[in-house]
Order: structure tokens, then C-alpha cells, then sequence
């Protein structure tokens, strides 16, 4: 607690007792202790470890994102009714096996990857993919972890995905759980006292018999061992200031409209902050693609309905967001960074990225909303003093979506929000900057 909340004016007593020398003495015997133990206990080679003495106010999450989508990666898998080639994976012609869901028939085929070493440990695991899913066709993503004892996990479902929604409806998968993970949602955790190492995925590409297959061109995964307390506030790359001309929306302003995908307003904010991205890189849907939706900026009523997952029943799956816009705009993936000097080289190299915070009342000054348990908003540029430059789409209009919010602040609302997550999306135009000694993207 600190001193003022006590309502007590201490700091004379404290005066008296450091003008004994004994007590002084102690206190300087003290820094010297603790300080070396402090520094030691941050260079541990996991810095997200709760079973050491730990005397950092906080230490970074480690995240690394490795991607699979060469014809190296693929064809190092194993194929059952399907075949790698061309930087991507498809199902084979001719007749192949069948599965009913949902009381339809499918044929079927599947790639399983090999197995992933990602260089660290891990604690979570968030998949991301890039799939072309023609009429009648959708795949479903399942991982498989293994943990530093040897133990391997069941395949865990991640999600049955198709850009539409006419054959099999978006959906994340129950709650899967073995002595090795878990999963929430569109996250394999864990198990408490298990550490991660190594991870594989499975892909089921899916048709309707006699129509085209999915293509799987991209597979990928962020994992991270979670930050721990409060990392000290990062400073900025530059002083020159930098805003992208991303579209603002405001998600506020469709509150009501389709209950069936969530209703809009609060519940909107992943897929209108997709749209923003969509739109600074002109890939919004055609007007032929929403005009089913008779509403004002009906292309963000569009993004919710190809984002809505009917098992989480919300807009805000990680994946199927970034799926979405990999259809659209060529690249884009879940991802972790470890503090703003990392997002503002995504910035600076022309990629806003949508971030998820989370943050209580008084947290983050000049917000539109007063506090949230999760809400994803767009990172497009940084002032000359280093503050985020953010589209928020909880303004109530378009024009206030725009803003500027304090630097540490911010920083304190994404990285203890959601340990840094990111919607990277990006079109050919605008490679990825170099890593600089960082391992997620």
C-alpha cells in the first residue's frame, strides 16, 4: 500500500530512524543483497517461472511465431487424402473418404505437420491460418502439444473454419482438458506445474462431395511463456511522429443491429477494428457482398458475420479474425510482442496492428469506455513523445474514434491485458520489418 493511503505522515519517523547509524548500516547491507538477487533472478532463462525467488517488479513474456507455408514445411508432414505441392495443401481428386457433421456428408482429407520446436518453452499457444474455403468447403484446426517430460497431449480442436457460413457455421469447440492442456476458446493452455516444449498440428480439409476442396496456404502459431508483474514502461524508437491513415469506425454505432452475430456495439469491437485494417488496405467486402446488411457502413456488419463463432457465440475468436483478413488482404496472424518499441517497428514499416487491452476504471485516461475485461482496438501511429496514436472503435461516433492515450498507461493495459496480443494483417506491399532480437513475427 502506499504511504498517502495510509492518511499518515510517516516520513518524519523514517528520518529519525535512518539518522541511527546501526539502522543505516543495515539498510545499506541490505541493497547490496538484494540487488545482486534481483538482477540474478532476471536473467533466469524463464522469465515467466513462479518457482524461484523472484525480487523484479516484473519481467517480459517471451513469445515466439513460427509460420508453415513452404513447400518444405508441408511436404515434411504426412498426407491422408490430400497432397502438398505449390506452396500449399489441398484435397486430392477423386473419390476420398467420408465423414458425417452436423447431418451432412463430407469427403475428407488431412496434413499432418511435424512436430515444432520453437526454441523456448511455453505456457499458451494460439494458432493462426491462411485457407481458401470455396462453397461447400471449411477445415478444422486441431494441436497437439508435448511437455518437457516427453507427455504428449490429445489432438485439441481450435476451431471448424470456412469464410462462410452456409454449410458449417464457424465454431470454436468445447472444453478440451488431459493431464498435459487445456483449451479456452481458441487457446491451448498448460496444465498448472506443466511446462510446454514442442507442438504439431493436424488440418482436415473438408468438401461436399464432388465440389472443390479447401487450400491451405499458411499455418502458424504464436507460444508464449506469460509475462510476470509489471515490466517498467519501454521507451520509444523514435521521435519523429508517424500516423497511418487507417479508417476510423466506431463499433457503437451498429449497437442492435444483428442479434444473430452479436448485436453490435460492445460486442463489436474485434471485427470493426478488422474492418479499419481491411480499409487501409482498400479489402473491405464488396457491396455486392453486403448488401444482405441495410446499414450504414454495412461492410463492418459483414466482417462480424464471417468472424462470429456460435461456440464462443461472439465476434472475438483471435483466429478466426485473422483468417478472415488473410483472405483479403494476403498475410495475417495472431501474435505476441513484448512491449510498444516492438509494435511502433510494425508502424513504422507502414502495419497497424489491432491490439487486445484490458484495463479498470481510472487506467487509461481519455478512453471512451471506463473500464473493460477485453476489447481490441487499432495501434496506427505515435506522437513525438512516444504516446500511442489508436483508432478506438468504442466511441460512440466515427469522429472520435481517433485518440492519444499515455504511453505506460497503455503499455500496462495490452501487455497486462492479454500479454501483448496483435492482429498482425498485411498485403505484399508491406513486407514485415526485421526482427531486431525479436522472435514473434
Amino acid at each position: 500500500m502506499r504511504l498517502p493511503d495510509l492518511h499518515l505522515d510517516l516520513r518524519p519517523r523514517i528520518a529519525a530512524l535512518l539518522a541511527q547509524p546501526r539502522v543505516a548500516v543495515s539498510l545499506v547491507a541490505l541493497v547490496l543483497v538484494v540487488v545482486p538477487l534481483g538482477i540474478l533472478t532476471h536473467g533466469l532463462d524463464d522469465p515467466g517461472r513462479r518457482d524461484g525467488l523472484r525480487l523484479v517488479a516484473g519481467a517480459p513474456g517471451v513469445h515466439t511465431y513460427r509460420v508453415l507455408t513452404t513447400d518444405a514445411d508441408f511436404g515434411g508432414g504426412v498426407v491422408a487424402g490430400s497432397r502438398a505441392g505449390g506452396g500449399s495443401v489441398v484435397t486430392r481428386t477423386g473419390t476420398l473418404p467420408r465423414r458425417t457433421w452436423g447431418g451432412r456428408s463430407f469427403e475428407y482429407g488431412a496434413w499432418r505437420s511435424a512436430w515444432v520446436a520453437p526454441g523456448q518453452t511455453f505456457a499458451q499457444l494460439v494458432p493462426s491460418w491462411n485457407v481458401l474455403t470455396p462453397a461447400g468447403a471449411w477445415v478444422q484446426v486441431l494441436v497437439q502439444v508435448r511437455d518437457s517430460t516427453g507427455r504428449v497431449s490429445s489432438f485439441k480442436d481450435l476451431g471448424r473454419w470456412s469464410t462462410r457460413d452456409g454449410v458449417v457455421r464457424r465454431s470454436s469447440a468445447e472444453t478440451q482438458a488431459d493431464a498435459v492442456a487445456d483449451v479456452a476458446t481458441d487457446t491451448l493452455r498448460a496444465r498448472p506445474g506443466v511446462t510446454l516444449t514442442s507442438y504439431r498440428f493436424m488440418v482436415r480439409l473438408m468438401r461436399l462431395p464432388g465440389r472443390t476442396g479447401p487450400t491451405l496456404r499458411a499455418i502458424g502459431a504464436v507460444v508464449s511463456r506469460m509475462p510476470v508483474g509489471t515490466p517498467a514502461t519501454s521507451s520509444p524508437l523514435s521521435t519523429t511522429p508517424v500516423t497511418l491513415a487507417v479508417p476510423s469506425y466506431s463499433q457503437m454505432t451498429h449497437r442492435g443491429q444483428d442479434p444473430r452475430y452479436g448485436g453490435g456495439g460492445e460486442a463489436w469491437c474485434s471485427p470493426t477494428s478488422v474492418a479499419m485494417l481491411l480499409g487501409y488496405y482498400h479489402r473491405l467486402p464488396t457491396p455486392a457482398e453486403y448488401a444482405w446488411a441495410p446499414y450504414r457502413q454495412a461492410w463492418v456488419n459483414h466482417v462480424a458475420r464471417q468472424t462470429y463463432d456460435v461456440g464462443y457465440r461472439g465476434t472475438g475468436n483471435w483466429p478466426f479474425n485473422t483468417a478472415l483478413a488473410a483472405t483479403r488482404v494476403g498475410d495475417a496472424f495472431v501474435t505476441r510482442l513484448p512491449d510498444l518499441r516492438a509494435a511502433e517497428r510494425l508502424v513504422r514499416a507502414g502495419i497497424p496492428i489491432a491490439v487486445s487491452v484490458r484495463f479498470s476504471r481510472g487506467q487509461l485516461t481519455g478512453a471512451p469506455i471506463s473500464s473493460t475485461a477485453g476489447h481490441l482496438l487499432v495501434l496506427v501511429g505515435f506522437t513525438s513523445s512516444g504516446r500511442p496514436v489508436v483508432n478506438d472503435p468504442a466511441a460512440s461516433t466515427d469522429a472520435g474514434v481517433r485518440r492519444s492515450y499515455d504511453r505506460a498507461q497503455f503499455e500496462r493495459a495490452w501487455i497486462g491485458g492479454s500479454a501483448g496480443m496483435a492482429y498482425v494483417v498485411r498485403d505484399a506491399a508491406h513486407p514485415l520489418p526485421a526482427r531486431a532480437g525479436l522472435r514473434s513475427w
